[in-house]
C-alpha cells in the first residue's frame, strides 16, 4: 500500500478500503455508502442492507472508532468508520441540532431584533418562543427583556408570522447553505452572543473559562440578513442546509412547536400530540428558573461558583416540598370518593421517592397510605405474552393479571378483605402470602407501576375512584437559549449512577441498554402521560452539577472499543459544561431527597 493511503474498514459492509491520506468523511461516503435503511435501530443493526428496505436516508455524520464526528472530518490514519443517519440515535441528534440552526437564521432573518429561544422538548418536538430583547453593551450581564415578575416577555406570534417562518426555512434548505465550525477565542465568542442577544449563552462562554471556543456558522451570501449568523451546539451538525428538508412548524401556547421526522419514517414528520398537561408543567418549571435567575447552564455555573449551591439546593427541595403537598392536597379534598393513587413514570423518574413522599404528606394530612406493588400482579411465566423476537414480554399490559388486579380493586373499594398475591421472580409464578387487606375509612391505596396511566389496566372498576399521578424528570433547564437540555439524558445518568452503585450494573451495560428501556416508555408510558390528574416534576435545578460528580468517572472508564463509547463520549461533552457540586455541598443534599435514591443516604 502507498504511504499516502491508509486502510479504512467500513463497518456498514464490512470492507476494507485504501483511501487517500486526507479524505474527508464525505467524500468517502460517496465512494462505499451514501445512502443508509430507513428504519428503526433495532433491524438496522442487524445487517439489513439499504436496498432491502422500502426507504433509504443520506449519511448525516459517522462514528469514526466509535467517535461521533462531522462528515468535514479528515482521515489521516487507519480506522473503523461507520456512516450514520436518521435511523440512528446520534444521526437524529445531528439532524436536530442542525435544524434548529436552520430555525434560528430564519427567526433572525424575520425578527432581527427578538431572539429565539428552544426552551424544551415536548412529546411532538421542541418548544420555541420569540422573546423581546434590548440593546446591549459589550461586556453587560443580561440582554434579555422580562417582565415585573422575572418572566421573560414573549413576542406574540399570528398565523402570517409562522408561515413566514415556514417558508424562510423553506428557502434556507433549498439554498444549500453550508455549515461552518470556527475556533475562535472565548472573547469573540461573548462578543458574538452578546451582539446577537444571547446573555445566556454569553455567560456560558465566560462560566468554563476557556481560551478558545468551536463556533458554528451558516455561510449566507443571499439578500436576506447579515452574510453569516452564529451558534454553538454541543454535537456535530450536517454539511449544508440542504440535508434538512422534512420539518414543521406549528403554533403551540404562546410559541410554537419545531417538528422533525419521525423515528424510522422520515418522511413524515412527528404529529402533533395530546400534549397540554406535560407543556404546562415544563412551563412552570422554566419560569421558576428564571424568575430565581437561573436561566441556562452558564447562569447555574456562576452561581456555583459564587459560593451559592446550597441555596439552590435548600430552595429547589422546598419547591418539591409544596408540589408534594399540592397533590396531597388535591388527594385529602376527594378523599370521600378517591380511594386509590396510581403513579406512573419513565426510568429514573424517582416513582418510588415520590410515592414515599406522597404518603408522608396524606399522613400529615390524617390519611393513612397503604402500598400494593404492581409487580406482585404478573400472570404466572408459562402466560407471558411474547414479543416480536419471541422472547418475554414482561413490560406488556398483558404480562399482568387484569382479572385478578381489578377484581381485587373492586372487593377493597366495597370494603371486602382480600388475600395480596407474592410474585417470586425466581419461579415465575404468584405465591399465596397471607397477607390480608381491608380498606379502613382513612385508608387510601397507593400502587405503582409503568401501566398505572392506562385506563385498560383498571376497565373494570369505576375511574372516579382512582387518583393517575405522572412523575418525570421534566427539566426544562436549557444548555443556552438555542440547546435545550434532554430529559432523556438526565434520566440515563441518573440511572447509571444508581445502577453502577446499588445493582453492580456497569455504565457500559446501562447505555447499551437504554434504547430497550427508552423503546419501552414510548409504548407502555408517554402515550398515557397526558391522563394523569397531577404531574409531579422530579427534576432539580442542582442535580446535574451533582450528577456530574458522580458520573463522570464512570463514563471515563468505558473503553474506546466498546459500542457504548460514542454515547460515554456525547454525555462526558454535554458534562463539561457544567460545573460539578464538592462533596460539601452535596453533603447539604437532604435525606429525603429525590436524589439520594440514586446517590444514597436516603432515609424514606
Amino acid at each position: 500500500m502507498e504511504e499516502s493511503k491508509i486502510r479504512i474498514r467500513c463497518i456498514n459492509n464490512g470492507n476494507y478500503y485504501d483511501v487517500a491520506k486526507g479524505t474527508t468523511l464525505s467524500e468517502f461516503s460517496k465512494e462505499v455508502c451514501t445512502m443508509l435503511p430507513d428504519t428503526d435501530d433495532e433491524r438496522y443493526r442487524k445487517g439489513v442492507p439499504a436496498s432491502n428496505c422500502e426507504a433509504t436516508v443520506p449519511v448525516l455524520a459517522a462514528l469514526v472508532d466509535h467517535q461521533l464526528k462531522e462528515l468535514d472530518f479528515r482521515l489521516m490514519m487507519p480506522h473503523e468508520v461507520e456512516f450514520i443517519g436518521y435511523n440512528h440515535p446520534d444521526g437524529r441528534r445531528t439532524y436536530i441540532r442542525s435544524l434548529c440552526f436552520v430555525l434560528q437564521k430564519a427567526v433572525r432573518d424575520l425578527f432581527p431584533d427578538k431572539t429565539l429561544v428552544i426552551d424544551y422538548s415536548l412529546p411532538s418536538g421542541l418548544y420555541c418562543e420569540i422573546r423581546e430583547r434590548e440593546k446591549t453593551v459589550y461586556g453587560t450581564a443580561e440582554a434579555q427583556a422580562t417582565s415585573e415578575d422575572g418572566r421573560p416577555v414573549i413576542h406574540p406570534l399570528n398565523m402570517q408570522d409562522l408561515s413566514a417562518i415556514r417558508t424562510r426555512m423553506h428557502e434556507i434548505v433549498k439554498e444549500d447553505l453550508p455549515l461552518e465550525k470556527r475556533k475562535l477565542t472565548s472573547e469573540e465568542a461573548i462578543h458574538i452572543f452578546e451582539e446577537n442577544g444571547q446573555p445566556v449563552k454569553a455567560r456560558l462562554v465566560e462560566s468554563l473559562g476557556r481560551y478558545t471556543f468551536s463556533v458554528y456558522f451558516i455561510i449566507d451570501r443571499t439578500i436576506y440578513g447579515p452574510e453569516e449568523i452564529a451558534d454553538t451546539f454541543y454535537g456535530p451538525l450536517v454539511p449544508s442546509t440542504g440535508y434538512l428538508g422534512c420539518f414543521a412548524i406549528s403554533g403551540f401556547k404562546d410559541g410554537f412547536c419545531l417538528q422533525y421526522p419521525m423515528e424510522g419514517k422520515t418522511a413524515r414528520i412527528e404529529p402533533m400530540k395530546k400534549q397540554s398537561k406535560i407543556a404546562a408543567t415544563l412551563k412552570r418549571h422554566s419560569d421558576w428558573c428564571t424568575i430565581i435567575g437561573v436561566k441556562g447552564i452558564g447562569t447555574l455555573n456562576r452561581a456555583i461558583q459564587n459560593g451559592e449551591a446550597i441555596n439552590l439546593i435548600n430552595m429547589a427541595e422546598a419547591r418539591h416540598e409544596r408540589d408534594y403537598a399540592e397533590i396531597a392536597d388535591r388527594i385529602f379534598q376527594q378523599k370521600d370518593k378517591t380511594r386509590i393513587v396510581f403513579i406512573a413514570g419513565p426510568s429514573s423518574s424517582g416513582k418510588t421517592s415520590t410515592s414515599l413522599r406522597l404518603a408522608i404528606q396524606c399522613k400529615v394530612l390524617g390519611l393513612t397510605p397503604k402500598v400494593i406493588e404492581l409487580d406482585n400482579y404478573f400472570v404466572n411465566r408459562d402466560k407471558t405474552p411474547l414479543d416480536e423476537n419471541g422472547d418475554y414480554d414482561f413490560e406488556s399490559l398483558h404480562a399482568m393479571d387484569l382479572d385478578l388486579l381489578n377484581s381485587q380493586l373492586n372487593d377493597l373499594l366495597s370494603g371486602k378483605t382480600v388475600e395480596i398475591p407474592k410474585y417470586s421472580f425466581k419461579l415465575g409464578r404468584r405465591e399465596d402470602t397471607g397477607t390480608r387487606m381491608k380498606l379502613e375509612e382513612t385508608d387510601i391505596l397507593i400502587m405503582e407501576g409503568i401501566h398505572a396511566l392506562n385506563p385498560e389496566m383498571t376497565s373494570a372498576v369505576d375511574d372516579s375512584h382512582i387518583f393517575r399521578v405522572y412523575a418525570s424528570a421534566l427539566t426544562s433547564l436549557s444548555i443556552d437559549e438555542n440547546n435545550n437540555i434532554s430529559t432523556s439524558d438526565n434520566r440515563l445518568l441518573r440511572r447509571m449512577v444508581r445502577d453502577n452503585r446499588v445493582r453492580g450494573i456497569t455504565p457500559e451495560d446501562t447505555i447499551l441498554r437504554w434504547h430497550s428501556v427508552r423503546r419501552g416508555e414510548n409504548r407502555n408510558i408517554f402515550p398515557f402521560q397526558e391522563n394523569a390528574d397531577a404531574e409531579f416534576n422530579s427534576a432539580l435545578i442542582f442535580e446535574l452539577p451533582m450528577l456530574k460528580y458522580y458520573a463522570e468517572p464512570l463514563l471515563r472508564r468505558i473503553p474506546s472499543s466498546s459500542p457504548a463509547f460514542s454515547e460515554a463520549t456525547r454525555l462526558l461533552k454535554f458534562l463539561d459544561y457544567i460545573i460539578a457540586l464538592s462533596p460539601d455541598e452535596i453533603s447539604a443534599i437532604p435525606p429525603t431527597s429525590i436524589m439520594r435514591e440514586f446517590i444514597g443516604g436516603q432515609t424514606l
